[in-house]
């Protein structure tokens, strides 16, 4: 997959997300970022917003999500003493359920494939063809320090 190819893959989530009906209109996507809005300004009004707190693995789905939060007017943030990988946001549950947390888990699945796709190419193309696991072994005992060779 190149990189257009990865970018409609992600527009086609969010389309999903904002409740495309026809394949035209997933396809075209183009009202889908004003539909989930829309969706999140009416579930304020029927629901009271609920402070949520997220884990993220790591700073890239640290950085979707928080892209994703401040994409549909929602400001994320964190408190003084939490970790760097906590993400803080008020929202409805409603959208936080519906569209919030299941678009942010399609799109990091997408760009972890991605970029799972590039690093092996790259690995392959610059380092070793072989991009196989290193080999497990039954054998126990201390493990050497970093950056020196075991004996036998």
């Amino acid at each position: 997959m190149d990189e257009s190819k990865l970018i409609e893959r992600l527009r086609l989530i969010e389309a999903l997300f904002a409740g495309a009906s026809s394949e035209g209109e997933r396809v075209a996507a183009g009202r889908a970022k004003e539909r989930i809005l829309e969706r999140l300004s009416r579930s304020v009004r029927e629901q009271p917003s609920v402070e949520f707190r997220f884990s993220m693995p790591d700073l890239y789905s640290r950085r979707v999500f928080v892209a994703l939060c401040r994409r549909y007017g929602l400001e994320p943030y964190r408190y003084r003493g939490q970790r760097h990988t906590s993400v803080m946001v008020r929202a409805t549950r409603e959208f936080v359920d519906g569209t919030l947390w299941p678009e942010y888990v399609k799109i990091d699945e997408t760009l972890r494939s991605y970029l799972a796709e590039v690093t092996d190419r790259v690995v392959a193309e610059v380092l070793h063809e072989d991009r196989s696991e290193a080999t497990v072994i039954e054998e126990g005992g201390e493990l050497p320090s970093p950056g020196t060779a075991r004996s036998s």
